[in-house]
């Protein structure tokens, strides 16, 4: 893990005391599903190698693509000679739940130059809705002071983590057996970071109804039923708030 302690000398004297307060505590949070990311790396890694990409290809594709979902969704398809646009439309569309998370997050950062925004937007994951919606909720959507650092904090341990799993992966991909399920892991991370994300009712209905799109559309074509079961969710849990308040009204 990161030590937080140890991290001053790597931030400007000029650099706000809020900022370096709330990287420390994005890095906290953020190091309890390090292992588990580490672990989904290694598999994508395997699977960039054993699918037939070159060394340079996949170490390539783990840097400059940085998303497990649309890399394991893409390389059967560049496997197989499919043509680019359909390479580029799958990814498009394993990834739409960005579009989504950037939507809800995005504001927050409206006061930073765009080349700012689309350098911090590179570092967007799953662990980054989970985390930054709960810290920094609408009410302070005008209030810049600590966003920066907690996004950075959240995001380095899962850069790191998920590029040493990539390579180690790419490295020893003929040395670690598949049937070992070391996959289930990055799994196992993302529902501990979700369970306690379970605040309320709403928050429940939008789990069940994903979980259950997400399982009927598991076969989907595109992997259309994940972008379903995302829009679906969070659709759910905002009718079921609005039916809660109308019926407290």
């Amino acid at each position: 893990m990161i030590n937080s302690l140890a991290l001053d000398k790597f931030f400007p004297k000029t650099f706000p005391d809020a900022e370096k307060e709330a990287f420390r505590e994005g890095l906290s949070l953020s190091n309890g599903v390090t292992p588990g990311i580490f672990a989904w790396g290694v598999v994508s890694g395997m699977a960039m190698l054993k699918s037939g990409l070159t060394l340079w290809q996949a170490a390539g594709m783990s840097l400059f693509v940085f998303a497990g979902s649309a890399q394991l969704a893409t390389l059967p398809l560049i496997v197989a000679n499919a043509p680019l646009l359909l390479v580029f439309f799958t990814a498009m569309v394993v990834n739409l739940r960005f579009v989504i998370f950037s939507v809800a997050i995005g504001p927050h950062f409206s006061h930073l130059g765009w080349r700012t925004r689309l350098g911090l937007g590179y570092f967007s994951a799953d662990t980054m809705m989970a985390f930054f919606p709960r810290r920094f909720p609408l009410d302070k959507l005008h209030e810049p002071e600590g966003k920066v650092g907690f996004l950075c904090g959240v995001a380095c341990p899962n850069w790191f983590a998920w590029q040493i799993g990539s390579f180690v992966g790419i490295l020893l991909a003929g040395q670690i057996p598949q049937n070992w399920g070391i996959g289930f892991a990055g799994t196992l991370a993302l529902l501990g970071v979700m369970i306690p994300l379970i605040i309320n009712r709403a928050a429940a209905a939008g789990v069940v109804v994903a979980g259950a799109v997400a399982t009927w559309g598991a076969h989907w074509p595109f992997k259309l039923g994940l972008l379903a079961a995302v829009v679906s969710g969070m659709v759910a849990a905002m009718l079921y708030d609005l039916v809660i308040k109308e019926k407290g009204q």
